[in-house]
């Protein structure tokens, strides 16, 4: 089965079967090939859904959990997006189609340097990545739309949640290695509006 079916299948299979709806996103999952964020060594893997291995101690999460993320979002073709976690790339890529700007933070310079090439390479041209602690964010490009974090962390870090807009969305991992919830975030007059998704497993947020 090529590239184009191992997509078409993951999306009907593993995404509208288990309850994703937002066409945008499901459509988004059709276009980028997951297979060239992996590992040479995992790329027969590329479309089942489970996390693989990228290197430094990171994973690619599984397709479910990114859709699922995605679509809680509600995101928007104009909106400004921030991720914190780059990893292989891919989410990245997904967010460039979907939303107007991307900028990305990732921890480990060596990921970063191979996400952007790989981004570079296939065109994802609105996509901004630097190495930094992700838990401050991109100051210089806020406010935000949305953000979405792809590690866990104890708390919804403060500044992630100052560089929101006012009505914009933040989606994380919350809780330790062990135990962990994705919880969605909305900046309503100021304040957060907490709403509990489902369990999850993420690396943590360093």
């Amino acid at each position: 089965m090529d590239a184009t079916s191992q997509r078409e299948e993951m999306v009907r299979v593993q995404l509208a079967a288990r309850g994703i709806r937002d066409a945008r996103v499901l459509e988004a999952m059709r276009r980028v090939p997951r297979h060239e964020f992996v590992l040479e060594a995992y790329r027969d893997e590329a479309y089942e859904d489970h996390p693989l291995p990228i290197g430094v101690d990171q994973t690619i999460s599984q397709p479910y959990i990114v859709a699922a993320m995605l679509e809680q979002l509600a995101l928007r073709a104009g909106d400004r997006i921030l991720e914190i976690g780059t990893g292989s790339g891919y989410v990245t890529a997904l967010l460039s189609v979907l939303c107007a700007e991307v900028y990305s933070v990732e921890r480990h310079a060596a990921l970063a340097s191979e996400a952007e090439a790989t981004l570079r390479r296939l065109g994802y041209l609105n996509v901004g990545i630097r190495t930094g602690d992700g838990r401050l964010g991109w100051v210089e490009y806020a406010p935000f739309d949305a953000i979405l974090v792809s590690a866990a962390t104890a708390e919804m870090p403060p500044a992630l949640f100052a560089q929101l807009t006012e009505g914009g969305r933040m989606i994380l991992p919350v809780g330790p290695s062990s135990s962990q919830e994705l919880q969605l975030i909305t900046k309503s007059g100021g304040e957060a509006e907490v709403k509990i998704l489902e369990g999850c497993r993420f690396v943590p947020l360093v």
